[in-house]
């Protein structure tokens, strides 16, 4: 599942939730933090810039996944054509994405 900001190119193929409902609305940590609760995530994988450009989300993401996977922005958006679904939420600040990788509670 992609987790991903306002700007993010949304790759065909995957079915998406659009959540965007204007600048900033959803948050990247509403989503993140609501969606933690209701799902078994495995791993997560974000673009290594946002340390730099976002540091509130780089703050979240290593708070959230201790394992966190830092990979180029290009890398992610190509392995996002994967996901299997895109959540696309309001966030406008930049490497507000993440590529989780969920599971089962059994």
């Amino acid at each position: 599942m992609l987790v991903c900001d306002a700007g993010m190119p949304i790759p065909s193929g995957p079915r998406v939730v659009d959540l965007a409902f204007r600048a900033g609305v959803p948050s990247f940590a509403e989503v993140v933090d609501g969606l933690l609760a209701e799902l078994v995530v495995e791993g997560a994988t974000a673009a290594r810039e946002v340390r730099q450009a976002n540091p509130a989300a780089t703050e979240l993401l290593e708070a959230r996944f201790p394992n966190l996977n830092l990979i180029s922005h290009e890398e992610l958006k190509a392995r996002s054509a994967g996901a299997r679904l895109v959540v696309r939420i309001g966030e406008a600040r930049p490497y507000a994405d993440v590529l989780l990788r969920c599971g089962v509670f059994f």
